[in-house]
């Protein structure tokens, strides 16, 4: 699975959402920046991700490590 159809994939299902992906076709890392992740937790905006990603995840996508921001937490993140 290429780099770009997983940025599409999260985009389609986030509208909106930033995303930062590198990877080797398996494995995967990727930042993902959306104000909808605001208020929740990790585990609720992982699984937000997820959900975008449907049967890919354990298939095509062997392993995706990620980090959810709001774009407040992406600047703030920027700058220290």
């Amino acid at each position: 699975m290429l780099v770009d159809d997983i940025k599409r994939m999260i985009v389609t299902g986030l509208p909106g959402a930033e995303v930062h992906i590198t990877g080797d076709g398996r494995h995967f890392e990727a930042q993902i920046i959306h104000d909808d992740f605001a208020g929740k937790t990790m585990l609720q905006q992982h699984k937000m991700v997820y959900a975008t990603l449907g049967d890919k995840m354990g298939g095509d996508i062997h392993a995706l490590s990620m980090r959810t921001y709001t774009r407040e937490q992406w600047e703030q993140a920027q700058s220290s």
